[in-house]
């Protein structure tokens, strides 16, 4: 619940306000009144007769009718104050800085309950508790520092760590990231990030509003809430970036001893992330980077020239955008002799265009224009300008400046001479720009975001799967666990998916025959034991009856073997999909290359169910071994509009079949023409 009060209230009241700056109820009196707030500053001190110059109520019951209240008192004593203030005094927003509530115990969390339930009986907002508080340009309600510089067009930032915010705001403040709010949920006991997401989402307005969110999560309490309005506001033209801390099993247990979090799957995040177009971030310097370069005009393309006058960053920031599948294209012809003749002699055009240590501003200004005007397969120009403390860079800088003004192409400053010299980078930074001090990083950050695909479409692909009928044979599985071969089969086919041709019996002469009808070779497969191959339950290359006969009679000894599967033996490229139902995301599928792809090198991609056709594409794409599936060597590729069919295909079969908690098909079998399901497995789970 985000009301006008929370946002832009009139009188806020201060609970535990002080003269003492070093302690959270100081420090943000001292942030309110420094950040201009222009109501009414009311603070409740029962020792304190003026604080920071405001005339000091002894007893919360002596205020007059307040907007907002912050409380900075014990934990203990909150309930009371916000039923207090709720009930008499008309508050309808809170501002909770204590800890002391869920995150650490149940006493705590009954404390955190009962202030909820007030909140929500009078219609109050809450923020927290266990927060640093709410920062916009209407009121500085936060405790800590730095505080940033906001700008209507500046980032929100929204955060579940109060301490995490504080760090990630000094990595930004030092890049001259500007911000327009900085959202401290804490616990988020009634507002969560995705609340505040969902705010932005319906108040957004394309002409006002900041078009750059940036998120630290650490639980994710609502998925599909978060996947519908992050897409929704990047479909009108937002750019999010987000991390999610504690998706590994040690991260969970250090989220969880903070804020009460629970980590959710690894793939299951990053499905998320996926389907909604969120650029996945892993560290603070990442996302602080990632939210500079959404600041830029968007890339049209990945070629970049590289303009520098020290040849070893230029050659790390080559490699590094080359790694991460952006170029950094030669560039000759006419125009590059012609700029070659205007910087001194031993300068190189060839990109990275180098124009030597000894570089003049005018020379770095003629190199960007030529990038910009005259080399048509560019299209964005990082430029890379320090110093070793010889000169002064305050006119390059403002070269710099002129040209990122001018040019079309987006131009990336790299300013690594944050110590040396500071003062020219600060006032760089003060005209609006944003500053990458290191490339590497840059790089790194540039690949998250062309590597993100737009937001999925949410309609889900029926055509072809028989919906009723999946229903009908998962209504009519009685007990848990993995199921037949036949009724995998039949669900398999339901979806559209290929199976290459098999049969099941526990009688050889049925097999004998299946065999001769298909043709050999064929493979024999144990059926009862999960694992086959562990057991020695799948014979391969089988060409005769009297051999199958043989194959037949071992598996049926092995121990839980009820039948045996013969299937006509093709072969092809070894592919793998699986998927696994995570409880709140719903199914995550994943595709890969199979065989030792999958279980030693792990190359696989997810996506989150039900899956469109961009997506697919999209996590095909995205394999490192995505060479094999186009075909390398001599070797030709698969038919990769089929598996992406398949892909999409089992994803709305599990859509429709949430009792289906693991599952995986590995191998299908692919070549140039088609894909087929060659082994599948399905656990029901009620």
């Amino acid at each position: 619940m985000i009301n006008r009060q929370l946002l832009q209230p009139e009188s806020i009241v201060v609970i535990g306000g002080s003269n003492n700056i070093h302690k959270p109820g100081g420090a943000v009196v001292r942030n309110l009144l420094q950040g201009g707030y222009k109501g009414t500053l009311r603070i409740v001190n029962p020792k304190e007769d003026e604080v920071q110059g405001i005339k000091v109520f002894h007893d919360a019951k002596e205020i007059p009718p307040t907007d907002l209240a912050i409380l900075v008192v014990a934990a203990k004593y909150c309930p009371d104050y916000v039923e207090l203030l709720a009930a008499e005094k008309e508050v309808r927003a809170f501002i909770i800085i204590s800890a002391g509530f869920g995150e650490e115990t149940k006493a705590g969390a009954a404390l955190e309950q009962r202030i909820l339930d007030t909140c929500e009986r009078y219609g109050a907002a809450l923020i927290g508790p266990n927060c640093i508080g709410l920062l916009t340009e209407w009121h500085h309600s936060v405790f800590t520092k730095p505080i940033p510089q906001l700008n209507p067009q500046g980032v929100d930032f929204i955060s579940g760590s109060g301490a995490t915010a504080v760090f990630i705001l000094e990595s930004a403040v030092i890049k001259g990231l500007q911000f327009r709010s900085v959202w401290s949920i804490g616990n988020g006991k009634q507002i969560g990030i995705e609340d505040v997401l969902q705010y932005m989402d319906e108040q957004f307005d394309p002409e006002t509003d900041s078009k750059v969110k940036l998120l630290y999560i650490e639980n994710i309490a609502n998925p599909d809430k978060l996947l519908f309005h992050a897409a929704s506001l990047i479909r009108k033209g937002c750019r999010i970036a987000a991390i999610k801390a504690g998706s590994s099993e040690s991260g969970s247990r250090a989220a969880s001893s903070h804020t009460g979090a629970i980590a959710s799957s690894d793939s299951a995040v990053e499905a998320l992330f996926r389907k909604a177009g969120i650029v996945r971030c892993f560290s603070r310097e990442e996302l602080t980077t990632v939210g500079c370069i959404f600041t830029l005009p968007p890339l049209t393309g990945k070629n970049f020239a590289i303009v520098t006058h020290a040849g070893g960053p230029g050659v790390m920031l080559t490699d590094a955008l080359s790694k991460g599948g952006l170029q950094v294209p030669p560039i000759s012809g006419p125009e590059t002799d012609e700029l070659k003749s205007k910087l001194f002699a031993g300068a190189s055009v060839a990109n990275p265009i180098d124009i030597l240590a000894t570089g003049t501003p005018e020379q770095l200004g003629v190199a960007i224009d030529y990038c910009e005007n005259h080399f048509d397969n560019i299209d964005a120009i990082m430029v890379i300008f320090g110093t070793p403390g010889l000169v002064q860079l305050y006119e390059t800088y403002d070269v710099l400046h002129k040209k990122i003004l001018e040019c079309k192409k987006p131009v990336f400053p790299i300013l690594p001479s944050l110590h040396t010299a500071g003062p020219e980078v600060e006032e760089f930074l003060k005209k609006g720009h944003v500053n990458f001090s290191d490339e590497v990083t840059l790089a790194t950050a540039l690949t998250q975001v062309m590597r993100t695909p737009a937001p999925a479409s949410p309609e889900i692909e029926l055509f072809g799967v028989d919906v009723p009928r999946i229903r009908e044979i998962i209504g009519g599985i009685k007990n848990n666990g993995y199921i037949s071969p036949e009724l995998v089969h039949d669900l398999l086919s339901c979806a559209g998916i290929p199976m290459v041709p098999e049969m099941v019996s526990a009688d050889k002469n049925t097999l004998v025959e299946f065999a001769e009808k298909v043709g050999y070779p064929v493979v024999a497969k144990v059926v009862g034991p999960v694992h086959k191959s562990d057991v020695g339950g799948v014979a391969l290359n089988i060409r005769s009856k009297e051999h199958l006969a043989l194959e037949f009679d071992r598996m049926m000894k092995i121990e839980d073997a009820t039948a045996v599967m013969v299937q006509k033996m093709i072969s092809g490229t070894e592919l793998f999909i699986g998927a696994k139902y995570e409880p709140r995301f719903g199914h995550v599928v994943l595709c890969g290359l199979g065989g030792i792809f999958v279980e030693v090198l792990k190359d696989v991609s997810s996506g989150l169910a039900p899956l469109s056709y961009a997506e697919a594409y999209s996590m095909i794409h995205s394999l490192r071994g995505y060479k094999i599936i186009q075909g390398t060597r001599g070797q030709s590729g698969i038919n990769e509009k089929r598996y992406a069919e398949i892909i999409v295909r089992l994803s709305t079969l599990l859509r429709f079949a949430t009792e289906i908690k693991e599952m995986d098909i590995n191998p299908l079998l692919a070549d140039k023409d088609n894909v087929v399901a060659v082994d599948a497995r399905i656990l029901i789970e009620r």
